[in-house]
């Protein structure tokens, strides 16, 4: 479906990737209306047999705002971000959100995360599990280990003074998107989480992260898997020697 043209008033893009989330995207859609009422919804699901895109559908002819994109296959997260944030940035939104579909992101931390970029100069606003205020209160401590270890390898290769890289709960700065030329990206999972913000820090872009409260779903199946986690770790590894092997041939080609 095609995004319609955006008003001076209506310059946020909320992008919402569904997979089998019949379960979760009423109440997502409804909260997301209620906190950020300005916002437009772009709806992007990998042909979920239980129905979601039909409930999306018919939550945007009551309440507006919301489209649907209809994929016939499951393409992956990394992919369905891309397809929305391209739809977004050709039909002229300011600032593009990414996030969950299954209320594991609150909607009522929107308005936080679209302030840090609308108010404060953000390139990049991250839902933040990991800086003060922030906390993943449904975990058990081997889960948050393992992100916190994720989080700070991530850091350590690529020299990110980021708290939480692989937070799907985020806001763009549109311009800043452009900027990174999307038509390159091809992670997934976690690993497009951190490519992303990599991208950002290397075109100097400003990068704030906002403190959320993470809750697990309580509805329906997690799609994380060991084989994204794996993937986010060896291209994390990828990045690091490939920029490093690249500033030491830099190096030597400038020496007199």
């Amino acid at each position: 479906m095609a995004l319609r043209p955006v008003a001076d008033d209506l310059r946020t893009l909320v992008v919402l990737p569904t997979y089998d989330e019949a379960d979760n995207v009423v109440e997502v859609l409804e909260a997301i209306r209620r906190h950020l009422p300005d916002a437009d919804v772009l709806v992007v699901d990998d042909g979920s047999p239980d129905g979601t895109a039909d409930l999306a559908d018919k939550v945007g002819e009551r309440l507006g705002g919301i489209s649907v994109i209809r994929r016939t296959a499951k393409r992956g997260l990394g992919a369905a971000y891309l397809d929305g944030f391209g739809r977004g940035l050709a039909a002229g939104y300011d600032v593009l959100v990414e996030m969950d579909a299954d209320l594991s992101h609150d909607p009522a931390d929107l308005p936080a995360l679209v302030g840090a970029v609308r108010v404060v100069g953000a390139d990049l606003a991250i839902g933040s599990r990991y800086v003060p205020g922030g906390s993943i209160p449904d975990w058990p401590w081997t889960r948050r280990m393992l992100s916190r270890w994720g989080n700070r390898y991530a850091a350590a290769v690529l020299g990110l003074a980021v708290n939480d890289a692989t937070s799907g709960f985020r806001a763009f700065r549109a311009d800043t998107l452009r900027r990174i030329d999307l038509s390159t990206v091809g992670a997934e999972g976690y690993a497009f989480q951190v490519e992303l913000a990599y991208r950002v820090v290397r075109a100097r872009g400003r990068i704030v992260e906002v403190p959320i409260v993470f809750r697990d779903r309580v509805r329906g199946t997690s799609k994380m898997s060991w084989r994204i986690i794996g993937e986010a770790m060896l291209l994390v590894a990828r990045w690091g020697w490939r920029d490093r092997l690249r500033g030491r041939l830099g190096r030597a080609l400038r020496r007199p």
